[in-house]
């Protein structure tokens, strides 16, 4: 039996990034889909309720021989989530939220054929020690985090001065818990 082709419903470099380290190969195929959830939400369940919105979305152009995968990533402290920076503000107001607290980063993850559907999500725990408003405000001008979860991507500057440290998936944080996904795709 022919194995499946992967079809990466994301238009996120990050995530990307992630599957072609791991060798896995890959299509991208992408959708803009507005992405919205119920207010009576649980908010640990949005990630995946978007993730089964964007698979859902790319339904009708999926094949028989191919494996979408698709998901979202929520920033959550004290039971507010936060999402992508609408401008500098935003971001910068969403970074102090983080200063000196420790949050979760969720991702939500689906993995959908025209036969099944596998959906999951993954939890991290990230620690920021306390930054102040110049170390924000540099981080902000000079990465312009403004298609990230929580105003800000680990793997850059804001991660090697301002992460306290971490529990759980690293990748998780930076778009993809891909040990998880691989472990998935196999029960395909």
């Amino acid at each position: 039996m022919q194995e499946k082709k992967l079809i990466l419903a994301s238009k996120s470099p990050r995530r990307k990034e992630i599957l072609f380290n791991a060798l896995l190969p890959f299509e991208i195929r992408t959708k803009d889909t507005e992405e919205y959830y119920p207010a009576n939400t649980p908010v640990r369940e949005v990630p995946v309720y978007l993730a089964q919105l964007k698979a859902n979305a790319m339904l009708e152009e999926l094949r028989a021989d191919e494996i979408l995968l698709t998901a979202d990533t929520i920033v959550l402290l004290d039971g507010k989530i936060y999402g992508k920076p609408t401008d500098f503000d935003d971001a910068v107001s969403i970074l102090m939220s983080l200063s000196g607290q420790t949050h979760e980063v969720i991702t939500g993850v689906c993995l959908k054929s025209l036969e099944k559907e596998i959906v999951f999500s993954e939890t991290t725990k990230v620690t920021f020690k306390e930054l102040n408003i110049e170390e924000i405000k540099y981080y902000v001008e000079n990465f312009t985090p403004y298609d990230k979860a929580g105003a800000y991507a680990i793997q850059e500057w804001i991660g090697l001065i301002g992460i306290a440290g971490i529990r759980g998936d690293y990748y998780n944080i930076v778009g993809l818990p891909i040990n998880k996904v691989i472990a998935e795709l196999k029960k395909f």
